[in-house]
């Protein structure tokens, strides 16, 4: 399996990757969204509330436990959606996953939206990711 990352735009280097290719054998892992809520069985629990950066920590720390039940990590990731609730609070997002990606050098692509609700109401983030591994 062959995976890609291509750049089109100067502003986008470092930040992610315009395009993913893959090619070949592979397996796809769709993670539903996922962001600081509590991993027990009562619904709607949120860490952090009120709190960008680590709830963007959090979601990420989880999808990385989540890749590697299925022998990938984050560096395995081809798209990222993200979701937050307050513009202002993008820096705070990006910091984040930033950090979440340290020492990744073909960054995922990734795509930035900001929308009324989430799922819980304390809920301020969400990151949805696309991964392919061989085999």
């Amino acid at each position: 399996m062959q995976k890609r990352h291509f750049q089109y735009s100067g502003w986008s280097k470092g930040l992610f990757s315009e395009l993913v290719s893959v090619q070949g054998p592979g397996r796809l892992l769709f993670l539903s969204g996922i962001g600081a809520e509590d991993g027990g069985d009562q619904p709607g629990v949120i860490h952090h509330p009120g709190d960008v950066y680590r709830q963007t920590r959090l979601a990420y720390e989880k999808a990385s436990h989540v890749l590697a039940k299925h022998d990938a990590t984050l560096a395995d990731v081809a798209k990222v959606s993200a979701y937050l609730l307050d513009v202002r609070e993008a820096q705070n997002y990006h910091r984040a996953r930033a950090e979440a990606f340290t020492g990744i050098t073909d960054l995922p692509a990734h795509t930035f939206l900001f929308i009324n609700n989430l799922a819980w109401p304390d809920m301020l983030v969400e990151v949805d990711l696309t991964a392919v591994i061989a085999g």
